[in-house]
């Protein structure tokens, strides 16, 4: 049986071309960029093009986000549709809900007919943006996070990207507690599917969301993502109840808008030591300023 979760890189050959000369030909290795079809009950839901490899979690992350499920509680079976000999085998995966559940996905569906969720694009062409922000439930008070950690977590997420030190072509996304211990981490060609591979890993495991028997251990405490603080980041951060978003680089103003409402702290530009705070200071310990405290004005820190 072809193993779907260690499609991530593969050898293409290529040539280094300067000015008026070409070097020989040689193996390349680059990330694999793949489609994803999520089914709901063998209905089509999303199709997003993905680095192959934790489609279960990409498939409980996208959920969670989107408000159809809430935790692992709602989940029956998850798994690969077709047969292991057909081409492309791994590239639909098909959802069912636990017993006795019923997932409201009617919504998801009309507000993406007719799209396809790229590699960099989580909600792009949606016409419905107020719904999402309608679903966003403000988080309540949580254990501050201390600076010292989300200025350290960038780099400690840089030295588990594996994939992208053999391509230079993937993201990568992390959740740790407020202890620092590291509880989930992934890498994929788009920004958005690590997130949802790194939440919906937790979300498998029974740590986000309530849950029957939930996981022990410590709780997510800061998301950290490689790329950019968009919208939609805010929104992943929001729907897994984890109070703390840090990224490497710059956030749009609908991201901190969003923060602002949902409660989430958003720090951005980490690097060197320092990062930039938007929203909801409190959350971070150690900043020496109030600034950011659910007042949206910024500070550098």
């Amino acid at each position: 049986m072809p193993d779907v979760r260690n499609r991530g890189t593969i050898e293409r050959a290529y040539c280094r071309v300067t000015p008026g000369a070409a070097a020989p030909a040689r193996a390349d290795v680059v990330a694999v960029e793949e489609p994803l079809e999520i089914r709901l009950a063998g209905d089509t839901l999303a199709i997003t093009m993905r680095t192959p490899g934790a489609d279960h979690a990409l498939a409980a992350g996208f959920l969670l986000s989107e408000g159809i499920i809430r935790s692992v509680d709602d989940l029956g079976t998850l798994s690969h549709c077709g047969r292991t000999d057909q081409e492309g085998y791994g590239n639909a995966i098909d959802v069912l809900p636990a017993p006795g559940v019923h997932l409201q996905w009617e919504r998801v569906t009309a507000s993406r007919r007719g799209t396809l969720t790229s590699a960099a694009c989580g909600v792009c062409g949606r016409e419905q943006i107020d719904d999402l922000l309608a679903r966003i439930e403000p988080l309540g008070d949580a254990p501050p996070v201390d600076a010292a950690l989300v200025a350290s977590a960038p780099d400690r997420l840089r030295a588990a990207q594996q994939a992208f030190d053999r391509t230079g072509g993937t993201h990568a996304a992390m959740v740790l507690a407020a202890d620092g211990t590291v509880l989930s981490v992934h890498e994929d060609v788009g920004r958005h599917n690590a997130v949802d591979k790194a939440v919906g890993a937790l979300v498998l495991a029974g740590a986000i969301g309530p849950c029957r028997a939930p996981a022990t251990g410590p709780r997510p405490a800061l998301l950290v993502v490689s790329g950019r603080s968009s919208f939609e980041m805010v929104q992943k951060a929001s729907m897994a109840r984890i109070p703390v978003l840090a990224s490497v680089g710059a956030a749009s103003s609908l991201a901190v808008d969003l923060a602002e409402r949902a409660g989430v702290a958003l720090a951005t530009f980490v690097r060197g030591g320092s990062f930039n705070l938007y929203t909801h200071g409190q959350r971070i310990r150690g900043t020496g300023t109030t600034v950011g405290q659910q007042t949206g004005g910024g500070a550098v820190l």
